[in-house]
């Protein structure tokens, strides 16, 4: 492809009023009306004490920065993409980055729990009018994880040195709801300083992850799945609580090494693991990956006798490629294995739990999401300005999740960058007609049809 006309011969001008580069926002906002997303800030978030108007209006100062996440942006700064061409004519109630960035400013850490309630209804109503969770009725799993976000500038508050040697982080930490059929949403997020342990909070974290899970509809089983950081007592009482099950890496104390130690040969049973290859002559795949059970485990034997948890520990080893045993020509004589143990209740029979549990990395994909969108940056030096900005992605995130969901199959499970790119992220010139307006969009859009979809269902009469 090339530029069809010489240099002398074209020319740009930013004059049009009648434009929109993000047509894409009326029925994405639409929905997040139709959701009672500006009712809820109303009624939850009360920014009272400031002296600068900043508690003024706060449903549409937070309807304009979940706009401007939709739409890519990733700073205070770049929710000026708002405010450009006729985006006034389908949209009011546009604040400036400076009034918005003064919102943010204001919030309080009782502010930013306001915020949180906020995030946990809209997402039940997400559920309940979009196709977000489907068969969340029969199973759904509520995975925990936590990440850190590098950060720079001594004066961001909470930006402390953690996990990693000699860079300062703040340290998000997340919990998301999917079922076997559905990609994740998540269910609620905390903002904490860049030490924090992973697991500090975590028991209260869970029980509001498991109670927001049951708001958007998960009334099944409910499994809460994580990594060895949130291997402890109180966690899993919390499930226990919630009536949700638990599926949990345990690491590699020292009883848990008895108990692998004492696990027959013959119980151990080969999975198609992903680098499974098909053997030659029999057409079987080969694995290096072998799971086995022991059914009644206890954990947390040194603990008070309440405390103490009996359950099935599932444990997956695969070849230590590392640490070959090779001897001349004899071959491998002692193969080296490691462990990969997890502590359940899961009912599912063995290799289904395994997989399950191992489907806990699909967490990692929402981490991904986040930090190429707007937790590329966190924007405030004000710690408790990230954490409502935090949120606010996180509603941001579920919207643009329960868009994709209304859109097309293939949308519901595509990235949110997809999902901006071909639904979001589509010009419009601006007709007016006896005081209706009429967006025209490019003919032959690829993914004309998704968006038709989307359009009558979002901004149709309401149900």
């Amino acid at each position: 492809m090339q530029v069809s006309h010489t240099p002398a011969a074209v020319s740009a001008a930013f004059d049009d009023p009648n434009l929109v580069a993000l047509a894409g926002l009326v029925p994405v906002m639409r929905l997040a009306e139709r959701c009672g997303l500006s009712g809820l800030v109303t009624q939850k978030v009360k920014l009272t004490g400031t002296t600068n108007g900043a508690g003024a209006a706060a449903d549409a100062k937070v309807s304009s920065i979940v706009a401007g996440m939709a739409a890519g942006a990733d700073s205070i700064d770049d929710l000026r993409i708002l405010r450009h061409g006729a985006m006034r004519s389908v949209f009011t109630g546009i604040r400036a980055p400076s009034t918005l960035g003064t919102f943010l400013r204001s919030f309080t850490h009782g502010h930013a729990l306001q915020l949180h309630a906020v995030h946990r209804r809209f997402l039940g109503q997400l559920a309940a009018h979009t196709p977000l969770l489907p068969g969340s009725g029969e199973k759904a799993f509520i995975d925990v994880d936590s990440t850190h976000k590098r950060v720079y500038g001594r004066a961001k508050q909470g930006a402390e040195y953690g996990r990693f040697k000699g860079i300062r982080t703040l340290h998000p930490l997340l919990a998301t709801i999917c079922t076997p059929t559905s990609r994740p949403v998540i269910a609620t997020v905390r903002m904490r300083r860049g030490k924090a342990a992973d697991s500090r909070g975590a028991p209260k974290f869970v029980s509001e992850a498991l109670a927001t899970a049951v708001e958007a509809g998960c009334t099944g089983t409910r499994i809460l799945r994580a990594d060895s950081q949130f291997y402890n007592a109180g966690v899993i009482a919390a499930c226990r609580r919630a009536g949700a099950r638990f599926s949990i890496t345990t690491g590699m104390n020292p009883s848990i090494k008895r108990a692998i130690a004492a696990i027959p040969d013959q119980a151990w049973q080969q999975i198609t693991y992903p680098t499974a290859v098909p053997d030659p002559e029999t057409g079987e795949l080969v694995s290096d990956a072998e799971v086995a059970e022991i059914p009644a485990y206890t954990a947390f034997a040194s603990r008070t006798k309440a405390e103490r948890v009996t359950a099935r520990l599932i444990v997956r080893r695969v070849r230590d490629l590392a640490k070959p045993a090779v001897v001349g020509e004899q071959g491998e004589l002692f193969p080296v294995w490691r462990h990969h143990p997890f502590f359940t209740d899961n009912p599912a029979e063995t290799l289904q739990a395994e997989r399950e549990h191992r489907h806990h990395a699909v967490v990692e994909q929402v981490i991904a999401d986040s930090k190429a969108s707007a937790l590329a940056h966190l924007p405030s030096g004000n710690f408790h300005a990230n954490a409502a900005w935090l949120t606010l992605w996180a509603m941001t995130y579920n919207l643009l999740r329960a868009t994709g969901a209304q859109a097309s199959a293939f949308h519901a499970k595509a990235a949110t960058a997809t999902i901006r790119t071909h639904l979001v992220h589509v010009p419009a010139r601006i007709a007016r007609s006896a005081r209706r307006i009429t967006l025209h969009l490019p003919h032959n859009w690829p993914w004309q049809h998704a968006w038709t979809n989307l359009f009558p269902t979002a901004h149709g009469p309401a149900g």
